[in-house]
């Protein structure tokens, strides 16, 4: 049921998002207590309103890049009284740098290198943060053209020898979880999306090896039980096969539901990791 308080108080948050808006002074807006607004917003929203400002800003804060502002200029325009102080903040929520951003991740370096492991040929990519990139797909052809998709603007190169040994490690590690032989992949991530979507990610990673969470439960557990759409989405747009378990997730009836990467590899998984336990 659509709750027109609340639709009318998200839109005066998107409206004044560069303003300071407290809490406290919303929820006299809706004629509620604090904890009672919080919680009817959070429910018809998916969000608090808090991380929904934010996200509006930052909507405004992309327009603002677009139009060619400094980042300085444009951190002032959405609010920011203070850009160095949140500069990180969105370079988390961005998922790169907002001068990346601005350029459409022209900039950003990405080294590659393809693999073949008993779930089929994978690409495996990273920044100089971390793997950002883990793909399965039936031609190196293929998989390189959703990385380059993916990241159109970004300089991708052939991993260089100077990283060979570094991404040897990490083949290896996934070719050892993928023979059964370890229980757990602990690879360094460069995980790239939006705030909401590294947030399910991130829970992803918590789901015990061996088990399964529905779309219900997932929203659930990162607080927003009515953002079952946007939970699946989020996990449709995961970019790290396997060490981002959404292989992990079902639907409500127990079926395994789509997978990016072809129900057959996903049941592998599944088995896999069961048999693990």
């Amino acid at each position: 049921m659509t709750d027109n308080i609340i639709i009318k108080l998200a839109r005066l948050i998107e409206e004044r998002s560069d303003e300071s808006l407290s809490l406290a002074a919303l929820a006299r807006e809706a004629n509620l207590s604090p904890a009672h607004f919080q919680k009817r917003f959070k429910e018809q929203m998916g969000v608090s309103p808090k991380v929904y400002q934010e996200a509006c800003r930052l909507k405004k804060l992309k327009a603002e890049l677009r139009k060619g502002n400094t980042v300085t200029e444009a951190l002032y325009e959405v609010g920011h009284s203070s850009p160095s102080r949140v500069y990180e903040k969105l370079n988390e929520k961005i998922g790169m740098t907002p001068r990346q951003y601005q350029k459409q991740g022209q900039g950003l370096l990405i080294s590659y290198a393809h693999a073949s492991t008993v779930l089929g040929k994978m690409l495996l990519a990273a920044t100089e943060r971390g793997i950002c990139f883990i793909q399965f797909g039936r031609t190196q052809k293929e998989m390189l053209e959703t990385l380059t998709d993916e990241f159109p603007k970004a300089q991708l190169q052939v991993m260089p020898q100077t990283s060979a040994a570094e991404f040897g490690r990490w083949i290896k590690a996934l070719d050892a979880y993928l023979a059964g032989s370890v229980e757990k992949l602990d690879l360094p991530l460069d995980m790239m999306g939006t705030a909401f979507q590294i947030k399910v990610w991130k829970f992803l990673q918590k789901i015990p090896r061996g088990s399964t969470w529905s779309y219900s439960e997932l929203a659930e557990k990162i607080g927003n039980p009515k953002a079952v759409r946007a939970v699946a989405s989020a996990c449709a747009r995961n970019n790290l096969a396997i060490v981002i378990p959404c292989h992990r997730v079902l639907r409500g009836s127990g079926e395994l539901a789509g997978y990016r990467w072809g129900f057959e590899r996903k049941k592998a998984l599944l088995e896999l990791e069961e048999a693990m336990k």
